[in-house]
C-alpha cells in the first residue's frame, strides 16, 4: 500500500498538483485528519509493509451524514478527488462517494484477492510468501518427525491465500470455502499418503472454510490410531499480513498508483483500476461494490493430482 501512496503522492506532484494524506481511512476522513503530502515525506517507505497512513473501521461512513461530513472536510481544504486504495469494505465506500458524486479512483489492495474488478490485488503476493515460508519450515520439521501438520492460514470468505501457498509448498489437501474438504476426507487422504510411503503430509486450511482446523483435529483424534501420521496444528494469523512486500507487490502498486493520477488527470473517476489479463483496466465502481471473485477451484484439483 505505501508503494501505491508515493505512487500517488510524486505523480500528483509531478503535475503541479498538491497531495494530500488521509490518516486512518474513512475514520480520519470523518475526523479530519488531512495533512500535506510533499516528495520527501514518502521517502523511503516503498520497502515497508502495512501502511503509513494508517488504517481504521468506520461505521459512522456507511450512513448518508458520514459521507456528507466526509466531503465537506475535503472540501473545506479544496481537496478536488479523492483515491482510496483498500479492499472491498474500501472499494464499497469508494462506490457510495462515486454515486453521491464525489471524484473517486479506487486501487484494489487486499490480501485475499477476491476484489471484483481485478486479477491480482495489492498485497496477495506478499501475503502467499509469508505463509509459504511459514509452510516450508513446518514441512523441514514434518519430514524429520514423520508427522502431518495441518496449517490454518487467512481467508475469511475466499481461500485465494491457502490455495496459492498450499499449491506451491506442495501440500497434500487444501481447504477452502469455495471447495470444502470434509474432516473423514482429509484424513483418508493422510491416511493413503502414508500407505504410499510419504515421510510427512501437510493440510493447508483457509480460516473461512467450514469444515475447519477444529474438526479435522477431533475426526482426527478418534481415527488417530489407524491413520499413520501424529497431526499437528499451526495457525499462522495476522502474522500472514505482515512481512515485506515483495518485489511484484511494489511495482503492482507503483502501476496503479500512477494510473490513478493518469486516469484523474484524463477527467476519468468513479473507476477501480485494476489489472486484467496483464493489463491496466478501469471498472466503474458501481460494479465493485457488493461483489467479490472467488478462487480458482480447478487449481484446488490439480493439487490433489500433484500430491500423490
Amino acid at each position: 500500500m505505501n508503494a501505491a501512496v508515493r505512487a500517488v503522492t510524486r505523480g500528483a506532484l509531478a503535475r503541479g498538483w498538491e497531495a494530500f494524506a488521509v490518516r486512518n481511512g474513512y475514520a480520519g476522513l470523518l475526523a479530519g485528519s488531512i495533512d500535506p503530502l510533499a516528495a520527501r515525506d514518502v521517502g523511503g517507505i516503498v520497502q515497508q509493509g502495512g501502511t503509513v497512513l494508517g488504517s481504521a473501521r468506520c461505521p459512522e461512513f456507511i450512513e448518508p451524514a458520514g459521507r456528507k461530513k466526509a466531503v465537506l472536510n475535503l472540501e473545506k481544504i479544496g481537496i478536488e478527488a479523492l483515491v482510496v486504495v483498500g479492499g472491498n469494505g474500501s472499494q464499497t465506500g469508494s462506490a457510495s462517494l462515486a454515486r453521491e458524486g464525489y471524484p473517486v479512483i479506487g486501487v484494489p489492495s487486499t490480501i485475499d484477492n477476491d476484489l471484483y474488478g481485478t486479477d491480482v490485488s495489492i498485497g496477495a503476493d506478499t501475503a502467499i510468501n509469508v505463509t509459504l515460508e511459514a509452510i516450508d519450515r513446518l514441512r523441514t520439521t514434518a519430514s524429520s518427525h514423520q508427522r502431518a501438520f495441518a496449517v490454518e492460514t487467512m481467508g475469511r470468505d475466499c481461500g485465494y491465500i491457502a490455495l496459492m501457498a498450499g499449491i506451491a509448498g506442495g501440500a497434500e489437501v487444501i481447504a477452502i470455502p469455495e471447495r470444502e474438504v470434509e474432516a473423514a476426507e482429509v484424513a483418508e487422504r493422510l491416511r493413503a499418503a502414508y500407505r504410499r510411503g510419504k515421510t510427512h503430509a501437510l493440510v493447508v486450511v483457509a480460516e473461512g472454510a467450514k469444515h475447519g482446523v477444529q474438526a479435522l483435529l477431533k475426526h482426527y483424534g478418534e481415527q488417530k490410531d489407524v491413520i499413520g501420521f501424529e497431526l499437528r496444528l499451526t495457525r499462522l494469523g495476522h502474522v500472514v499480513r505482515g512481512g515485506v512486500p515483495t518485489a511484484a507487490d511494489r511495482v503492482l502498486a507503483t502501476r496503479l498508483g500512477a494510473a490513478a493520477v493518469d486516469s484523474l488527470a484524463a477527467g476519468r473517476h468513479g473507476v477501480l483500476l485494476g489489472m486484467l489479463r496483464g493489463e491496466i483496466a478501469a471498472t466503474p465502481l458501481a460494479e465493485i461494490a457488493g461483489r467479490t471473485r472467488a478462487a480458482d477451484t480447478a487449481l484446488v484439483e490439480l493439487a490433489r493430482v500433484l500430491a500423490m
